[in-house]
């Protein structure tokens, strides 16, 4: 591609020309038909913006908190292993990036640096994203492993009890790297023979994973809880009676359950579930700042972006994540003015029209 980028979706097209095609199918793939990988994206695409005009908006502010933590603008970086497919410093450079845009970075337990590699990697606020496995006490080891290097929270992941069935890593006959930070920990035997990656997940994930296991997981420690992968009402309802610190809106990046629906379309559902007892964060399909705005008038404290940030990790390094993370914060700090909202607080329901609600409308 010619010239420099100039939105996120451009950071794609220089990461598919960048990495293997190995490489570049495992992150850009979805599950089976990956019908839910397109509408992730395109489900944004049926949702307006409502501008509303006359509105002082000579000055925009983005900051916000997530958990008592201030963030320069409701945009967090989703967890994604294996970053060192895409760049030799991996989630180090990441990790740089978030502290230089002023945002909280939540580390994969899949990451190719080690937990204690990023502590040292720069001084930020960081969360974790857990996987617990069939053996417990690696679950315990990783989370008191990553209060102490200093993780602000912990987010568990409730959506992988076995692996999504990625059929461009099985064309591709991929072979995942050892994770590093379950060296020492968990180990399987590899032989010659290629298997898919969902043997290696249906050989050691915990499967038996279940509402009860999160008090077993609060009682390791003092990081809040968030739970990572819900979609329904019922399931956010049942989140915030047993106490948990945050929700995730998210389908894996749509690597998992193929047909789930595109988690834009099911935010308000689990906002309104919960009721305001605690926060919602979001995550799936979002490429554009105006695609951040509609999150926010749905109801998100924050998105969380996972794709554009190995994109731009694969086509520029460090630098790449910064910009990617500076464009959607450009662009939704446009979107604010247009909108008539000159603050995070000023975006409101009013401000996005659903599919729903034009066909509604209709006469």
């Amino acid at each position: 591609m010619a010239g420099e980028p100039v939105n996120v979706n451009e950071f794609q097209e220089l990461a598919r020309e960048a990495l293997p095609k190995m490489y570049y199918d495992f992150y850009a793939g979805g599950a089976e038909d990956q019908y839910t990988l397109k509408d992730n994206v395109e489900a944004f695409k049926r949702i307006t913006i409502r501008p509303r005009i006359l509105v002082d908006v000579s000055r925009i502010g983005m900051s916000t908190t997530v958990l008592g933590y201030n963030i320069s603008a409701p945009i967090m970086i989703a967890p994604t292993g294996l970053h060192k497919l895409a760049h030799p410093e991996g989630e180090a450079a990441t990790a740089r990036a978030a502290a230089a845009s002023k945002t909280i970075m939540i580390l994969s337990t899949g990451s190719s640096c080690t937990m204690e590699e990023v502590a040292s990697s720069c001084n930020a606020v960081r969360f974790f994203q857990l996987y617990v496995y069939k053996r417990r006490d690696i679950a315990a080891a990783l989370v008191h492993r990553a209060e102490k290097n200093g993780h602000k929270a912990l987010v568990l992941t409730v959506d992988a009890p076995r692996l999504g069935r990625r059929e461009a890593d099985i064309k591709n006959k991929m072979m995942v790297p050892g994770l590093k930070n379950l060296e020492g920990l968990l180990s399987i035997e590899v032989d010659s023979r290629f298997k898919p990656r969902s043997f290696f997940s249906k050989a050691t994930m915990d499967a038996s994973l279940c509402w009860k296991d999160v008090e077993w997981l609060r009682s390791l420690t003092n990081m809040p809880i968030l739970i990572k992968g819900i979609l329904t009402r019922e399931d956010a309802i049942k989140a915030a009676e047993i106490g948990v610190a945050g929700i995730v809106v998210s389908n894996h990046g749509a690597r998992q359950l193929d047909y789930s629906p595109a988690t834009i379309t099911v935010l308000e559902e689990v906002v309104h579930a919960v009721g305001g007892k605690i926060p919602v964060l979001f995550d799936g399909g979002v490429r554009r700042g105006t695609d951040v705005f509609k999150a926010l008038a749905l109801g998100a404290q924050a998105v969380l972006i996972g794709r554009p940030v190995v994109f731009g990790l694969a086509a520029k390094g460090e630098h790449g994540v910064k910009r990617v993370i500076q464009m959607l914060k450009d662009e939704l700090e446009l979107a604010m003015a247009l909108s008539g909202c000159p603050s995070v607080k000023d975006i409101t329901r009013s401000h996005v029209r659903t599919e729903r609600e034009r066909l509604l409308s209709m006469p």
